[in-house]
């Protein structure tokens, strides 16, 4: 039986990237939350969710820190979430999006090096 981790289930569970080399199945898993992360609009987005008051954001409320347009921004939010980065709650016509901070945590471990 072949269990296939999430990106993010493959980041809490590998260790430090120097206590151990890494499996290439998780090693793609996680390019998955790193590539999410490599784009400089996702990272600010990343950003600006994880530090609005609360905790959380209204796609409303990230639209004019961008230069872009509302379903651009939430095609980039989307991606973040599916990679399991934020958490996402439908409230009327809106979308709301919290960061996962175990998430982040976690692989600031894997990539820092520290012991979970």
């Amino acid at each position: 039986m072949n269990l296939e981790l999430t990106p993010i289930q493959a980041v809490a569970c590998c260790s430090p990237l120097a206590r151990e080399p890494i499996s290439e199945e998780v090693a793609e898993q996680v390019s998955i939350v790193l590539k999410a992360l490599g784009d400089p609009v996702r990272l600010r987005l990343m950003s600006l969710v994880a530090s609005h008051e609360g905790g959380e954001a209204c796609v409303c409320d990230l639209n004019d820190a961008f230069d872009l347009s509302q379903p651009t921004i939430s095609h980039h939010l989307k991606i973040l979430h599916e990679a399991g980065l934020l958490d996402r709650e439908k409230r009327g016509v809106w979308a709301y999006y919290r960061a996962r901070t175990e998430a982040l945590e976690n692989l600031a471990a894997v990539i820092g090096g520290t012991a979970k």
